[in-house]
């Protein structure tokens, strides 16, 4: 947001014998979904009424939250290695796992993601918690990942990129150049992580320009009981690990 936008102000004409006593009202935090909590705070005084905002994003998300997750992609699939469609949902309807989601198949950055979750696989693997990657691209796209990097956990694609759009993920050039990123793909190369050129540059993940986030998620068992979500807010955006094997195996 701008400046402007932080802090819309509502100006209040006073005549030059008018007095306000200055006073700050502080409403209780408001719930926003899959976001976290956002603290309005207002204040009166003798030049107008200002609005201040201040969010607070938080990584779990609890109660209704995850059921209102859980409802925007009630109709998403998407499709396993054999070209199965597969309701998302049924993901984690029976079983707990924790579903990475990777900004394109190709990317260094997602391919870093994909390692540092299979390195703690054996502690999933003994709280009986799933390891799930996703990505935007087809299914060809999604094998060669597979093939080139040994991921050991489930991989699905999702060619139409339809749990991106439901989880409203952050999408754009603004959210991938980064400062944070140039220097997270430079450390990423220097641990021998590549990026794979040809699937960055096909037809799937150029129509989107490349410039799709992922976010990782902790689900099940039960389609509605999500208990974690953090969407990354630029590329390279991963959470601590120990902060999600706090979610889904503590």
């Amino acid at each position: 947001l701008s400046p402007e936008q932080q802090q819309p102000t509502m100006a209040v004409s006073l005549s030059s014998s008018s007095t306000i006593t200055p006073i700050t009202l502080q409403p209780k935090l408001k719930p926003i979904h899959a976001i976290g909590t956002v603290n309005f705070g207002y204040s009166i005084n003798s030049h107008g009424i200002s609005l201040r905002r201040s969010a607070v994003v938080v990584s779990a998300i609890t109660g209704a939250s995850g059921t209102e997750t859980a409802d925007l992609l009630e109709t998403v699939k998407v499709s396993d290695l054999r070209g199965n469609e597969i309701p998302i949902s049924d993901l984690w309807k029976d079983r707990k796992a924790v579903v990475a989601f990777a900004r394109h198949f190709g990317c260094v950055l997602c391919r870093k993601r994909a390692a540092y979750l299979a390195e703690k696989k054996d502690v999933m693997d003994a709280s009986g918690v799933t390891l799930v990657l996703i990505g935007p691209g087809s299914i060809d796209q999604a094998k060669t990942f597979v093939e080139q990097t040994k991921f050991e956990g489930e991989v699905y694609a999702d060619p139409n990129h339809a749990s991106y759009e439901a989880l409203k993920f952050a999408s754009g050039v603004s959210v991938t150049f980064t400062p944070k990123a140039a220097m997270k793909i430079i450390e990423s190369y220097m641990e021998g992580y590549r990026q794979d050129w040809k699937l960055s540059f096909m037809k799937d993940t150029v129509e989107r320009g490349g410039w799709q986030q992922g976010g990782i998620l902790v689900a099940g068992p039960g389609k509605d009981n999500i208990s974690y979500i953090r969407k990354d807010k630029e590329a390279g955006d991963d959470p601590p690990v120990e902060e999600i094997l706090k979610a889904c195996c503590a």
